[in-house]
């Protein structure tokens, strides 16, 4: 990428100053630029009458504090700092005044340069010109302060001289690593509590829990944490979770780790690399047989879930740790063939991926369910469901049982071109081979007759799901109260909705909105005002997604002014 040319900065009319600084910066970027013909083009560029703005200046400090080391300059930043140190010696008649993003470069240049003695220098020169400074300036003051191992002293400065407007959650983080860093997460917890009791943008986000948490877990303080982080309502995300495993299993509590991961976290969250934590925790530990039951867990979740070869490599691994050579060399296969038929489906070689299919078979190899699985949902996906049939009753010939997930693919199968008895039969295929529905199943399921109006085998589904001890996820009810809404049971929906709080599931925007259209299509606008009042109250806000419900929010309640185009059950 080219850089920014200085001359971009210029006045309309030419200047000899701007000459010489472009001249500056032909040479940075041919990297040519020796520090004695800096300071000479730089002096007779501030010899001259029309000085160059402070933008322009700014251009060219953050050029050298970026600029790479060359043979001609090994240290940009550093001569960054002298030419300024040089303008400013020049007085100010000589010079345009400098900016606060002028010191914030040099700030940063001292920082790049390792001279965390300089910073708070150039931080003493910038409250002398009473200019007014921002909140990358204090972060960079903090960076210093704490590089010097004086984070009480930036902790003063935050909390006493910074005003207070101007602090952000990065601000707070510079100080919260320090503590961490120097195994005082205690005072880092301490600060979390002083910006979540602060609020605004003053309140810590995941990334800032994540830093406390992490410090936490290396004094083994951080399960504690978890549980009060998640009292916070805060979203965690995904190096929360791996963190919170890893602490766990170097505590020689896989075991809770293992729970955390399957029960407590969020479908959408772990990775490959969470459950990485936990296969090598069990390999670690001589326990290769519970890592490759995980192992075929994921390769069944597909999706984020699936394992990738680093996966593999531990479990292999354990294996040859323990003797255990035919199971590593079984597990190896399988990795090969996965991962070359994955391959296939992903670029859309079916051809090749049926091609290596029958080769197997040829050489007495059968391919794995969830080789046969990875097959079935790439057919399903691209409508071939009678193919995806095939395929699924050809695992049962060959001595393969089909699991949950192979039957949840073909449900949806079937599912997508409405065959709704096939369904019904593939149920009963599951209740004679023993196979446990899981809530995958049950969604598509109560989906698949929802859409169609057959509410009543809907909801025995649903009731079964319950019977069965399968928890309705926020989906599952946002599937039944919308296909109440459409059909105008209202009231049916609305139980649906109640049940909703009563089970602890989370409401959110789809679920407040399909209400808030159900009422206002069967033309109870007040219940419908009702309801927004609620979102307002438990402070839900309306996102833009398909629906065109933010018509509504711009206008005063009660002018009824509402426009909805989506079909949600669909």
């Amino acid at each position: 990428m080219p850089r920014l040319q200085v001359r971009s900065f210029c006045s309309s009319f030419s200047s000899r100053a701007y000459d010489l600084l472009n001249e500056l910066q032909g040479h940075l970027d041919s990297r040519t630029l020796r520090p004695e013909l800096a300071r000479q083009l730089f002096d007779e560029m501030l010899r001259q009458p029309v000085p160059v703005s402070a933008r322009a200046l700014n251009g060219l400090f953050a050029a050298l504090a970026r600029a790479p080391p060359s043979t001609a300059c090994t240290d940009g930043p550093a001569l960054a700092v002298d030419l300024f140190n040089h303008m400013a010696r020049a007085g100010r008649r000589r010079m345009t005044g400098p900016t606060v993003h002028t010191y914030n470069i040099l700030i940063d240049c001292c920082h790049r340069a390792c001279r965390p003695d300089l910073g708070p220098a150039f931080f003493g020169c910038l409250l002398k010109t009473g200019i007014t400074m921002s909140a990358i300036t204090y972060s960079s003051l903090f960076k210093f302060l704490c590089d010097m191992r004086r984070t009480k002293e930036a902790l003063n400065v935050l909390l006493h001289r910074m005003p207070d407007d101007l602090p952000n959650v990065i601000s707070y983080s510079v100080i919260l690593k320090s503590f961490c860093d120097s195994g005082r997460s205690q005072l880092a917890l301490d600060l979390l509590r002083v910006m979540a009791k602060k609020g605004g943008d003053h309140s810590p986000d995941v990334m800032a829990y994540n830093m406390v948490m992490d410090g936490l877990f290396k004094e083994d303080l951080g399960p504690a944490f978890f549980g009060c982080l998640l009292k916070t309502g805060i979203t965690t995300d995904v190096i929360t979770y791996s963190s919170l495993l890893q602490c766990f299993c170097d505590m020689k509590r896989t075991e809770e780790a293992l729970d955390l991961l399957l029960h407590r976290v969020s479908d959408n969250l772990p990775d490959a690399i969470s459950y990485s934590v936990i296969l090598k925790s069990f390999c670690d530990n001589g326990r290769s047989q519970c890592a490759l039951d995980l192992l075929q867990m994921m390769a069944k979740k597909g999706a984020d879930h699936s394992p990738n070869v680093v996966s593999y490599n531990l479990v292999i691994n354990g294996f040859f740790k323990e003797g255990e050579i035919s199971k590593a060399c079984d597990l190896f296969h399988e990795m090969i063939q996965q991962g070359l038929i994955q391959g296939f489906l992903t670029t859309g070689q079916l051809k090749e991926a049926f091609r290596l299919l029958k080769v197997m078979r040829s050489q007495g190899v059968m391919p794995s369910v969830v080789t046969c699985t990875s097959v079935m949902d790439y057919l399903c996906k691209h409508g071939r469901i009678k193919e995806a049939e095939e395929t699924f009753y050809s695992m049962a010939v060959s001595g393969r049982k089909p699991d949950t997930v192979s039957y949840s693919i073909m449900l949806l199968g079937y599912a997508i071109e409405g065959s709704l008895v096939k369904m019904i039969d593939l149920c009963e295929m599951m209740a004679r081979d023993g196979v446990v529905p899981d809530l995958r199943c049950f969604n598509i399921l109560i989906k698949a007759y929802a859409k169609y109006g057959r509410m009543d085998v809907a909801m025995l589904f649903f009731e079964d799901m319950l019977k069965q001890g399968v928890k309705p996820n926020g989906f599952t009810y946002l599937i039944v109260i919308s296909a109440f809404c459409k059909m105008g049971r209202m009231d049916d929906a609305m139980e649906k909705f109640n049940e909703m709080i009563d089970m602890g599931v989370p409401l959110d925007t789809e679920v407040y909105m399909c209400m808030v259209e159900g009422y206002f299509n069967h033309g109870d606008s007040m219940k419908a005002e009702e309801f927004i009042t609620k979102m307002k109250n438990r402070d839900i806000h309306h996102k833009p997604w398909k629906v065109g419900y933010s018509a509504y929010f711009e206008f005063p309640q009660g002018t009824g002014v509402f426009r909805v185009d989506s079909d949600l059950a669909d």
